[in-house]
């Protein structure tokens, strides 16, 4: 099993925070969010760790991984095409997917690998708690997510209207098989190539859901956050700072299946 970070993006909303560094490298309580997210993998046993690059991709050659795919096509395309750039390590093996601007503990990268699922996602039961600290709106930033009885997802990525339509929201870190590529190459072998360009991972679950490919979801069982802007920076720092952004990324007891 491989731990792979998707940081081909520059994430412009992060302005001047951005302009000499991937978004990945911007800091939280001292070290970079990339750091946060390769210290989580490392504790919860993955060894082998790889990163798909873009934007100033020669900045992540001093973390020694085992590999660094590149989306050189990074500033016109999403990250579903930047996850398709590790088509080599998705084919081979399992991956556990995590996005590059959020940060969350090591048992919440246990769970997805010990996950009996071709494609299975961590998400936040808790949410409103944090989306409340991050808007003046929750629901203006969330997106509906349902699970059936079974932890199923049953619909993503829609604007709610109200609560009730948003049981939870997912954090940005997968589990994907061999066989779950399989299914997700041959989803997007139906697009144009600019449809899959302009696909977020979001849409592909979406899109997974309606061709009736089942999604586990797996809750995280302590804090996390996500990292869009400034803001959102200074709230992590002052939570951590008052000791309310406790999240734990050594090592775990949990042995994880393959």
């Amino acid at each position: 099993m491989k731990g792979l970070v998707l940081a081909a993006g520059r994430g412009s909303r992060m302005q001047r925070l951005t302009e000499d560094r991937p978004k990945a490298l911007v800091e939280l309580g001292g070290r970079p969010l990339f750091e946060w997210q390769l210290a989580a993998l490392k504790g919860a046993g993955l060894a082998e760790l790889g990163v798909v690059a873009g934007y100033r991709a020669a900045a992540f050659e001093r973390f020694g991984l085992a590999r660094r795919f590149h989306n050189a096509r990074w500033s016109e395309t999403n990250m579903v095409r930047s996850l398709a750039e590790a088509r080599e390590w998705l084919t081979s093996d399992t991956c556990i997917v995590s996005y590059s601007d959020i940060v969350y503990g090591t048992a919440a990268v246990a769970g997805l690998m010990e996950a009996r699922a071709d494609i299975a996602m961590a998400y936040d039961p808790n949410w409103f708690s944090l989306w409340s600290r991050r808007f003046s709106d929750p629901l203006s930033d969330a997106e509906t997510f349902a699970l059936d009885a079974a932890s199923h997802v049953t619909d993503i990525g829609s604007k709610p209207t109200s609560i009730e339509e948003v049981n939870g929201q997912y954090m940005g870190l997968l589990r994907i098989t061999p066989k779950g590529w399989a299914t997700i190459e041959g989803i997007l072998g139906a697009l144009s190539d600019q449809d899959v360009d302009r696909l977020d991972m979001t849409s592909l679950l979406s899109r997974c859901l309606k061709n009736r490919v089942p999604i586990l979801a797996v809750a995280a069982p302590e804090p996390w956050g996500e990292v869009d802007s400034e803001s959102d920076l200074r709230l992590y720092e002052q939570l951590l700072a008052r000791g309310e952004f406790n999240v734990t990324v050594g090592a775990t007891a949990r042995k994880p299946s393959r």
